[in-house]
């Protein structure tokens, strides 16, 4: 799997895309590789504030149900409504099924986060163990 290189990578697996004072946020495909069929996502309310790091919704698989983290800090400005009714969406391409978009408390909240090289070896290395 390659892993786009305009997103950086968590290792909680999440991605973000910066652009301007914007952070578009999703799970990756390991990640949802791992979880399964997904049935249900649970994502907060625009306006809410996220915190780097911490969870902010989840996401129900036929597996298992899976905390959600912040790869970015900020005020959530949308929030994917589609994947209500379809959530399958995020197992068909995880890499363009985002789940919010946030407007960035700090633009360095993406610095420290893994590039797609740095992401690929991580997950190469998880799946080792």
């Amino acid at each position: 799997m390659t892993y786009p290189e305009k997103y950086k990578y968590t290792k909680e697996h999440e991605w973000v895309e910066v652009a301007g004072q914007t952070g578009t946020v999703g799970i990756t495909h390991y990640a949802q590789e791992s979880l399964g069929d997904i049935v249900f996502v649970d994502l907060p309310k625009v306006g809410a504030e996220v915190k780097k790091g911490q969870s902010f919704g989840s996401i129900e698989s036929v597996k298992a149900v899976s905390e959600i983290f912040s790869p970015v800090s900020g005020k959530i400005t949308a929030v994917n409504d589609e994947l209500n009714t379809a959530p399958e969406k995020i197992n068909s391409d995880a890499h363009s099924a985002w789940l919010i978009k946030v407007a960035l408390a700090a633009n360095q909240d993406a610095a420290g986060l893994m590039s797609s090289a740095d992401y690929e070896k991580y997950v190469a290395e998880e799946g080792a163990h």
